[in-house]
């Protein structure tokens, strides 16, 4: 079995505070061990939260990034405090789901990633921002993202 190097890791094993915004955060990515393998990687945020940049209120989602790693992978504690520091970033909900995406790809480089942010409803309505990057690779499992249309989600 082959080791993963996390010599270049300065946030796990070590108490982080929760970065003040998106573009402070620190995504850290380790070596891919299995480059050789095209896997399915899925983070699920039930609880991800940013505010209206309008109004200030807080605005919630359920996001679900899947990804292809190639040289890296995502190291997840910095993904989690990238991901909270939105609590405090006023973003509308098409950018918060594509710029996390974006940010993801420009980091890790991956082989392929798709991203869902299902939003919950404010003012009634709720939106939903799907993207990604291209067509998944051949015989990739793609499993389906598993959130409900939101009549189920409540």
């Amino acid at each position: 079995m082959s080791r993963t190097d996390v010599s270049n890791l300065t946030q796990l094993g070590a108490k982080t505070a929760l970065p003040d915004s998106p573009d402070a955060a620190v995504l850290e990515k380790v070596n891919n061990p299995h480059q050789d393998i095209d896997c399915l990687v899925r983070f699920t945020a039930p609880e991800f939260t940013s505010l209206c940049p309008l109004t200030g209120q807080p605005d919630f989602a359920h996001l679900m990034i899947d990804y292809v790693p190639g040289e890296w992978l995502v190291e997840s504690k910095s993904l989690k405090l990238y991901l909270g520091s939105f609590r405090n970033h006023g973003a509308f909900h098409e950018d918060c789901t594509i710029g996390i995406a974006r940010r993801l790809v420009r980091e890790i480089e991956p082989r392929w990633l798709r991203i869902g942010g299902y939003w919950y409803p404010r003012g009634g309505m709720p939106i939903d921002v799907f993207w990604q990057t291209g067509t998944p690779p051949e015989n990739l499992w793609l499993p389906d993202q598993g959130v409900p249309s939101y009549r189920g989600r409540g």
